[in-house]
């Protein structure tokens, strides 16, 4: 397992144990300003998550089709970055 992979991993677990004590705090009436600052610290976590993702895959499975002579398959593997990134509509 890539050390970026380990990362976005961590983060995942990060984000999941932050989203259960946010709800814990909604639930008992915490006030919302600290709720607010634990969820912006998820969607720290998350963003880098995917960050991470984003490296590997485009270090491995996209610099892999981009090589092959498949243009269908390079033609799709950019259609889904696209997709990820939202620059597709």
């Amino acid at each position: 397992m890539t050390d970026k992979k380990k990362t976005a991993i961590v983060n995942f677990k990060k984000a999941q144990s932050l989203l259960a004590k946010i709800i814990k705090m909604k639930e008992e009436g915490k006030y919302c300003i600290d709720i607010m600052q634990q969820n912006l610290a998820v969607i720290g976590l998350l963003k880098s998550a995917n960050q991470k993702m984003m490296e590997n895959h485009l270090q491995t499975c996209f610099k892999t089709a981009m090589a092959s002579k498949n243009t269908a398959r390079q033609k799709k593997m950019i259609e889904e970055i696209q997709q990820v990134t939202k620059f597709n509509k």
